[in-house]
């Protein structure tokens, strides 16, 4: 469409131009051709410009169990999806040293600690038997650990198994589950897609952009294709935030206050054999300025060290990484340093442009929040699409609603910085009253006399439920002091008949599940097979 072109009026198919691809791009353009139509049938008319200058950036290759939604409502097959992107499936997070900085035994081995943040939600039986309270009241010296008491998932993914058996089928299975996956080969499958579904894609550089005497997008101006212009403008273009933040100037609120980490140490590691087993788990260790992360991918590891400059310097950061890496591999490597300001854009829809992915906003990828956000994003863009009228008419609401989400995840962030016992000056600091959200800092006060509940929390404001908060609280030994309601609690023996469940449970489940790199293997292979072999018994849980 060429500037002399006039965008469409009210009554007539609405014209969107993305601009900027990767991930945040083309996840946009799937997700609204699916889900508005396309100009052939009735629906906008979507392009999508693509700059080979805006790089990808591939720093969270996880993501949350929210994507599952995304990718059945768009229709994408998983084993086409698991394929195109070398994906794996995650299960859930391990903590490594989070809590207390490893110490050496009388072997002179460094003695680790850790917890489990696992996907699948704490057993509930048709009973209903919020089980919480009752584990909080047994032996805090022989029972086990929260997630390992209240679901099954921790013994799976230990075991090196799946979350799923190849005979389900799309997104389902009997344990909760997300994924790891290359960023840029999945943008590619997103890309594939949104093409399929009639969305129109140009390879370009964008020169300009020009403002109307509004303060709106009249056009903007491109090296290879001239002017163009749309009804409505999506900023995917990254860091560099063209739209959104150059040409609309909206404001970008910094959390350093809060999330000290500003730079990023990142290194991809091949496996020493191509059946080297493959974790279905994100392992993040903590470190004396900060984290590791360690995402298994099919034909890789993507390791890298999220770190505070205040704290530590590059030298010494690339340090930790090799160290960490030289326990796993002996594989030479080239870390790459990413630098980043941690904050998001307190109006990410301004007159007719709005903001998805890192443009709007960047958070570290402790929890792989970056897809959730874009996922966030997207769907309020179907939801509130402008069909008539002005372009910014929901611009309100839709900014409200992402500067909250993103002030939940900081504040969730937050939570497993702030709980620990290190000593190193970046965890003390983490620690201190003041760089801890005021919301947060009430419901840890309230946590200490009650256990987090369903409605400590507002649900279109969170990416988080309440049992994440329950996870990460008790992983890391907080003190809820619920003594006072033990007598309370008349169903201790159905609570104990309900904890041994689980324990079976998990027992057969490890009979019925494949090896994760069994399952990948044979998924990439031949995909899923729908029918259910004899003697499975298994439920089924669908996304």
């Amino acid at each position: 469409m060429n500037h002399t072109d006039k965008p469409s009026q009210s009554g007539t198919a609405r014209e969107v131009l993305i601009v900027g691809g990767g991930a945040a791009g083309w996840m946009t353009a799937a997700y609204l051709a699916k889900h508005l139509g396309t100009f052939d049938n009735g629906g906008p008319k979507i392009t999508l410009l693509e700059s080979p200058e805006i790089g990808i950036i591939g720093v969270g290759e996880g993501t949350f169990p929210t994507i599952r939604n995304i990718l059945r409502s768009l229709g994408i097959d998983e084993a086409e999806f698991m394929r195109g992107s070398h994906a794996t499936f995650k299960q859930g997070i391990r903590f490594d040293d989070w809590e207390v900085t490893p110490v050496r035994d009388e072997n002179g081995e460094l003695k680790h600690s850790h917890y489990f943040h696992p996907f699948e939600a704490p057993y509930w039986s048709r009973e209903e038997l919020n089980l919480l309270p009752y584990w909080l009241m047994q032996d805090k010296d022989s029972r086990p650990p929260f997630a390992q008491a209240v679901t099954f998932q921790k013994k799976i993914a230990d075991a090196g198994l799946s979350p799923k058996g190849l005979h389900q089928g799309n997104f389902q299975g009997p344990l909760n589950y997300a994924y790891h996956f290359d960023a840029h080969r999945f943008a590619g499958v997103l890309a594939k897609f949104a093409k399929g579904l009639g969305v129109r894609h140009l390879s370009g550089n964008l020169t300009e952009t020009v403002l109307d005497a509004d303060g709106a997008i009249d056009h903007i101006a491109t090296a290879e294709h001239g002017d163009l212009t749309a009804d409505l403008y999506v900023d995917c273009t990254g860091f560099r935030a063209e739209l959104i933040g150059k040409a609309m100037n909206s404001t970008f609120k910094p959390i350093r206050d809060v999330l000290f980490a500003d730079r990023a140490m990142t290194a991809q590691v091949p496996y020493a054999q191509p059946d080297s087993k493959l974790e279905s788990y994100t392992i993040a260790s903590a470190h004396e300025a900060g984290w590791t992360w360690d995402i298994s991918l099919s034909d890789r590891r993507g390791i890298g060290y999220v770190y505070s400059s205040d704290y530590t310097t590059d030298e010494r950061a690339e340090e930790v990484l090799r160290e960490y890496i030289g326990r796993i591999s002996d594989a030479e490597i080239t870390p790459r340093r990413i630098s980043f300001t941690a904050g998001y854009r307190q109006q990410q829809w301004v007159k007719n442009c709005v903001a998805v992915g890192l443009s709007a906003g960047f958070l570290e990828p402790l929890e792989s929040t970056g897809m959730v956000l874009i996922e966030s994003a997207v769907n309020k863009i179907v939801e509130f699409f402008p069909y008539s009228g002005p372009a910014d008419l929901s611009a309100p609401i839709f900014n409200d609603l992402m500067t909250r989400r993103y002030d939940t995840i900081i504040g969730f962030i937050k939570l497993h910085y702030c709980l620990g016992k290190r000593q190193e000056p970046f965890w003390v600091d983490n620690r201190r009253p003041e760089t801890i959200p005021e919301h947060l800092r009430d419901l840890l006060d309230l946590w200490k006399y009650r256990p987090p509940s369903r409605f400590d929390f507002v649900l279109d404001h969170e990416s988080f439920a309440f049992f994440s908060y329950q996870y990460i609280l008790y992983g890391m030994n907080f003190e809820t002091d619920y003594e006072a309601a033990r007598g309370s609690l008349q169903s201790t023996k159905l609570a104990d008949q309900l904890f041994a469940r689980i324990v079976s449970f998990g027992e057969q489940a490890s009979k019925d599940l494949m090896p994760h790199r069994s399952l990948v293997d044979a998924v990439y292979k031949d995909g899923f097979v729908e029918r259910q072999p004899p003697g499975k018994t298994l439920l089924t849980r669908k996304a």
